[in-house]
């Protein structure tokens, strides 16, 4: 048993070292270009941000892709942010688009992804109208069909309580 918790131990620890080796990786991660809204209809405001061009970096923006031509990100207040915005043109059609930054420094891209939808994502859509079911309702959408089938149940109850009554009486059928 203790042999099994040794070895078990010994991967685990190997594991893990493993992972501690990778981690500067992940560090020197270049940035990327953070896209807000990241879902948007045609004709709406976007906002992009990165930290990849530095502190007093400054960047040119391409959203051709989606229609919007060129912006320039600038330096903001916040640390090592250049933020950018464009407009999506009305005439976009749904779909995922890339948007690009180009550090004007040392010339690092960076890239993000905006999707373009016909309904905004907050915008609760209620149901109107009546279901086609084919039995129809009490207050249906035409009174005149309403009233026509309320004559014709009329016309089968005092049919039905007639022949009812006539066999009653022994006259048949």
């Amino acid at each position: 048993m203790r042999r099994t918790a040794r070895l078990l131990s010994g991967a685990a620890l190997a594991v893990a070292a493993a992972g501690l080796g990778t981690a500067p990786a992940y560090a020197a991660d270049a940035g990327s270009l953070d896209v807000y809204p990241s879902s948007v209809v045609p004709g709406g405001q976007v906002s992009v941000n990165t930290t990849a061009c530095g502190d007093t970096g400054t960047a040119a923006g391409d959203a051709s892709a989606v229609g919007a031509g060129a912006f320039t990100l600038a330096p903001s207040t916040h640390e090592d942010n250049a933020i950018g915005q464009f407009r999506v043109p009305p005439s976009a059609q749904p779909g995922t688009y890339e948007i690009v930054a180009t550090c004007a420094k040392d010339g690092k891209r960076v890239a993000g992804d905006l999707v373009v939808t016909l309904t905004a994502a907050r915008e609760q859509v209620h149901p109107r109208g009546s279901v086609k079911t084919g039995v129809g309702g009490a207050l249906g959408p035409d009174p005149v069909q309403t009233a026509a089938g309320i004559a014709a149940l009329a016309v089968a109850a005092a049919g039905g309580t007639w022949l009812l009554h006539r066999r009653a009486r022994g006259d048949g059928i």
